[in-house]
C-alpha cells in the first residue's frame, strides 16, 4: 500500500438549483468568500490557479489547479492537481429533485515532504482533517448559495 495515495469521495446535497451551483463551483477565485479552509487563490490564466488550502491540522498545501475539462451541459468540472498534492479533482454537478447533488472525487498523493514522512501515523488524520474541510466547505457554499 502507497501510505502517500488517497482517494477521496464526497456528496453535497444542496437546495440550489443545479445550475447555480456549477456558477459558484467553477469560480474557483470565489472559494475563499464561502470556503474557510481555501484561504488564497492566485489566478495564473483563465485556466490555472494557486490555491492555498489550511484545515484543522496546522500544515498549508500548496497546489497548481489546471482546468483540465469544463462542461456545463454534463456538470463536470476536472482539474489537475501539482505541488504538496498531485493527482486529479472532479466536481460531478446534477439535479435532484429540487435541489442538487454534488460529487466531489480526488486521487492524489501527497509531494509535502513532511506529510510524506508522517503518513502512516498521520493517515487518519489527515482524512479527518479532509473530511472536515468537505463538511465546512458544503455549509458554506449552501450558505452562499443562499445569499445570492
Amino acid at each position: 500500500m502507497d501510505w502517500n495515495h488517497y482517494r477521496f469521495r464526497s456528496l453535497w446535497e444542496l437546495p440550489a438549483p443545479a445550475p447555480a451551483v456549477y456558477r459558484a463551483l467553477e469560480r474557483v477565485e470565489d472559494y475563499p468568500r464561502w470556503w474557510p479552509q481555501v484561504r488564497e487563490v492566485t489566478r495564473l490564466d483563465d485556466a490555472t490557479g494557486i490555491l492555498r488550502i489550511r484545515s484543522l491540522l496546522p500544515y498549508d498545501l500548496t497546489q497548481t489547479v489546471r482546468e483540465e475539462r469544463r462542461d456545463p451541459a454534463a456538470g463536470v468540472l476536472r482539474a489537475v492537481l501539482t505541488g504538496d498534492i498531485e493527482g486529479w479533482s472532479r466536481w460531478t454537478v446534477t439535479p435532484r429533485g429540487t435541489g442538487t447533488l454534488v460529487r466531489y472525487d480526488q486521487e492524489v498523493d501527497v509531494r509535502k515532504p513532511l506529510l510524506r514522512r508522517l503518513a502512516v501515523p498521520g493517515r487518519p488524520f489527515f482524512r479527518a482533517n479532509h473530511t472536515l474541510m468537505m463538511r465546512a466547505g458544503r455549509r458554506g457554499l449552501a450558505a452562499h448559495l443562499e445569499a445570492v
